[in-house]
């Protein structure tokens, strides 16, 4: 028995959410990275927060962070960078994403992620490739150079089975539904972005297993009178979730109140797009032929555009609260267990629940990440 108590980690709150409701002045046991148990607090914790313990959030749209970007430095060493700049903001899990590059920093990223999980990286999901088979018309800050049609060497890399779960954004229009059907066979999660599709190419992509848009409303066909675009089949679809950037400079408020009010609840996720800034006091970086320069909590290209964000997850958390009217509880489901449930990984992640893992952070009064624990630690 003495060596299962020494193996036990015991943390207290005086609120912990467990991805569903609240348990006020609780602890948490934690025995082999696992929850335990969530019960009335009893004076053995070894660690008390003042504040909230929530699961930690997961971000599937991260370019990078701590100074690196992923298309800059796809290694293992980059990804590990990234993500401990992110876990400082409570991103516990992601899909490190690699922008519209050469298939050469495609393989590289590829390999960096294989490399991350066969050595069991925390944090880790798989691959998130926002490119290269996109739309000329809606790149945004992608480079127009390396924008191309789907070829043998990316299905190279989409056939591989050592990189956890891979996520494609990919604009309709310039891949055909035969190709989205094969991706979705090889158990990649499509989503639709950087597109100018019409609203019947968007739905012609869904009904091929498509099931997700990359950022809403940016760098994609609007909802208009007589075309309700992409924007139209993300609102209309109710299978089909969407990555909001909520930072207040890619969305307008009231339109992300606007996707709230028309999707089903747990179809609106979070997300950050962010940038090599985050967790680094970098104000401007190199990003191809161009420079990335920051004003404020705002990043944009020396060509004009928006170009990926500032954000991290606890800020996203905290302007959905404050700005979005959604309750905290509907925020922080937003970051962690719809997330969770897309990827079909909430048994382990995205909850607190006895059995899974004891991803968590801890919250202060003013909703800022104090702490965050990965399988316990």
């Amino acid at each position: 028995m003495g060596t299962v108590d020494m193996a036990k980690k015991i943390i207290s709150a005086t609120r912990i959410f467990d991805g569903y409701q609240y348990h006020d002045q609780a602890q948490l046991v934690i025995a082999d990275g696992k929850i335990v148990a969530i019960e009335a607090i009893d004076g053995s914790a070894s660690v008390h927060i003042d504040g909230i313990i929530a699961p930690g959030f997961i971000d599937l749209q991260v370019n990078g962070g701590g100074g690196v970007l992923l298309n800059t430095d796809p290694t293992l060493a980059g990804i590990k960078t990234i993500i401990a700049a992110h876990r400082q903001f409570g991103t516990t899990a992601m899909l490190p994403t690699l922008i519209t590059d050469t298939i050469e920093i495609m393989t590289q990223a590829a390999d960096a992620a294989a490399l991350a999980i066969s050595e069991h990286v925390t944090g880790v999901l798989g691959i998130h490739f926002e490119g290269p088979h996109i739309s000329i018309a809606k790149k945004g800050a992608h480079s127009e150079e390396y924008i191309r049609p789907i070829s043998d060497a990316e299905w190279a890399i989409l056939s591989r089975q050592d990189l956890g779960q891979i996520k494609v954004t990919i604009a309709p229009e310039n891949v055909a539904v035969a190709d989205i059907k094969r991706m979705v066979t090889l158990g990649i999660k499509v989503f639709l972005g950087h597109s100018n599709a019409d609203f019947s190419t968007a739905q012609a992509a869904l009904d091929a297993g498509a099931d997700g848009f990359t950022h809403l409303f940016n760098a994609m066909s609007p909802l208009t009178s007589r075309e309700p675009g992409l924007v139209g089949a993300a609102l209309l679809n109710d299978q089909a979730v969407c990555g909001l950037i909520v930072d207040g400079h890619h969305v307008d408020y009231a339109s992300c109140r606007l996707a709230l009010k028309t999707k089903p609840r747990g179809t609106v996720l979070l997300v950050t797009d962010a940038m090599s800034v985050v967790g680094s006091d970098i104000e401007r970086f190199a990003f191809f032929n161009r420079e990335i320069i920051k004003t404020g909590s705002r990043l944009n290209s020396t060509t004009g555009e928006l170009a990926g964000s500032a954000l991290d997850m606890a800020t996203a958390v905290r302007n959905t609260h404050q700005y979005l009217d959604q309750p905290l509880t509907e925020a922080l489901r937003m970051a962690s267990l719809y997330p969770a449930q897309y990827l079909g990984l909430a048994d382990h992640i995205g909850q607190l629940q006895v059995g899974t893992q004891a991803d968590f952070i801890a919250l202060n009064e003013d909703l800022v990440v104090i702490n965050s624990w990965v399988l316990g630690h």
